[in-house]
């Protein structure tokens, strides 16, 4: 019998989180502190998280235990499948062995819960009360929520005008789980109604929402802030991700040529893609493929410059160097709200100009083009984050079948779409319009680009 769902006992689950950072090719640069321009200490971030998720920011350890309670709650849906895509395969006729990990099958419906859990657990640990947070297309904001729950803290989402609009669901998830939801730019904060001042009709980004989230958690003494991507510790906790499908792959009798994700901030991608990347630094698997896959409507790594920058838009946040499309970046209304970031997290940022990692930019039609492929043979409606990473599979399939090459193919299939069906609705009555960023536009930003001597 074919098999097409590889699973793992709970038994089997990863204890531990990987930490990239011992196995770099060369060390992060220093984060600063953006009134000195120095790097900055664990003091200075104090204001903004618990010391325990500090110390993991800058661990150089290659494992971290994960905490019994932390892996008590992963158990309600941990460890997830991985499946080959038979199906997908026939209607493509190729040679190439496509898998999927699905994180979809999560209580808020994405791989956003592997670290909204253990945020909020380290922060309970340590007597906060409340948790500030920005999201995009409601995925970050609903795993807050969540968790926010399991722990009993308060939670406070600033959620990205054009999403709040587009996605009204994605806000009455967040609501039923405890959490207040306001649209960003909001008035609750001086960065929001400063915005507001400047553009009434603003359609947010999340650079804005995680000014209003940061000025929130440092005007209070009960509230911490919480981000869903681009810190390293963040990243660090969806490697339970990648563990898993490692041991999957190898129960299947397969290793990957290429291991796909789509990429805003960076927590997708490298939740599937950094234990691989220890096996081609460390392992031996030089010719293993690492592919991003981001908008064209927001693309850092492909149009950016790997530069010093402020990770919001006002301008509260530490210094970090990662590839941006510059601070003042508001995207288009893409319906891949959770893509629209004018940076990349300066991990992957790294690993990128060492040249570990790959990046295509892709454009919303055919990524929806890609979806509905997926949808009608796998029968997952996929979020139009995940669709970006499914249009790249397809095109690398389809050129496995050009070349006669049997590639094996892993992609992270990190949340479903059945709160983005409004877009499924825009693709399929042709109102569905591609949208690269201006090249005018991005060089405007980049002028804002702090200076900074380093």
């Amino acid at each position: 019998m074919e098999e097409t769902k590889i699973t793992l006992s709970e038994r089997e689950m990863p204890g531990r989180w990987y930490n990239i950072a011992p196995d770099l090719p060369a060390p992060l640069p220093p984060v600063l502190h953006p009134g000195t321009g120095k790097p900055i200490g664990p003091q200075d971030l104090a204001p903004l998280f618990p010391m325990e998720l500090i110390k993991q920011e800058v661990s150089q350890e290659r494992y971290l235990d994960i905490p019994e309670e932390v892996q008590a709650i992963y158990r309600l849906w941990r460890p997830t499948p991985v499946y080959r895509a038979r199906r997908l395969e026939r209607a493509l006729d190729t040679p190439a062995h496509i898998y999927y990990k699905y994180e979809g099958v999560s209580p808020a419906g994405s791989h956003k819960p592997n670290t909204a859990v253990a945020q909020a657990y380290y922060n309970k640990q340590e007597g906060v009360k409340r948790l500030a947070t920005e999201t995009g297309a409601g995925q970050w904001g609903s795993a807050l929520a969540l968790a926010c729950q399991f722990f009993g803290l308060e939670c406070k989402v600033y959620m990205v005008k054009v999403s709040y609009q587009q996605k009204p669901y994605r806000r009455i998830l967040m609501e039923t789980w405890g959490a207040k939801v306001v649209a960003s730019p909001s008035q609750d904060t001086q960065a929001g109604r400063k915005v507001l001042a400047q553009d009434p009709s603003s359609p947010g980004s999340l650079g804005i929402a995680i000014s209003e989230a940061v000025e929130d958690a440092a005007t209070r003494d009960d509230t911490k802030y919480s981000l869903g991507s681009v810190l390293n510790h963040v990243l660090m906790h969806q490697t339970i991700i990648g563990q898993e499908a490692r041991l999957q792959i190898e129960k299947a009798g397969e290793y990957p040529d290429l291991v796909v994700g789509c990429i805003g901030g960076g927590s997708n991608f490298s939740g599937l893609m950094l234990p691989f990347a220890q096996d081609k630094l460390k392992g031996g698997r030089k010719e293993l493929r690492l592919v991003a896959v981001e908008p064209e409507a927001a693309p850092s790594l492909t149009r950016g410059v790997y530069a010093y920058d402020f990770g919001d838009t006002v301008g509260l946040t530490p210094l970090v160097k990662m590839y941006t499309l510059g601070h003042t970046f508001v995207p288009a209304a893409i319906h891949a709200g959770g893509l629209r970031y004018h940076g990349m997290a300066p991990l992957i940022s790294h690993l990128y100009a060492h040249k570990v990692i790959e990046c295509v930019a892709v454009h919303q039609r055919p990524v929806f083009e890609a979806a509905v492929q997926f949808a009608r043979t796998e029968g997952i409606i996929p979020a139009p984050e995940s669709a970006h990473a499914i249009r790249t599979v397809i095109d690398e399939a389809l050129r496995a079948k050009q070349a006669g090459q049997r590639k094996t193919i892993l992609f992270n299939l990190s949340g479903h779409g059945h709160f983005d069906l409004g877009a499924y609705d825009a693709y399929l009555s042709g109102k569905l319009e591609d949208y690269a960023y201006p090249k005018e536009k991005v060089e405007e930003a980049l002028k804002a680009l702090p200076k900074v001597a380093v």
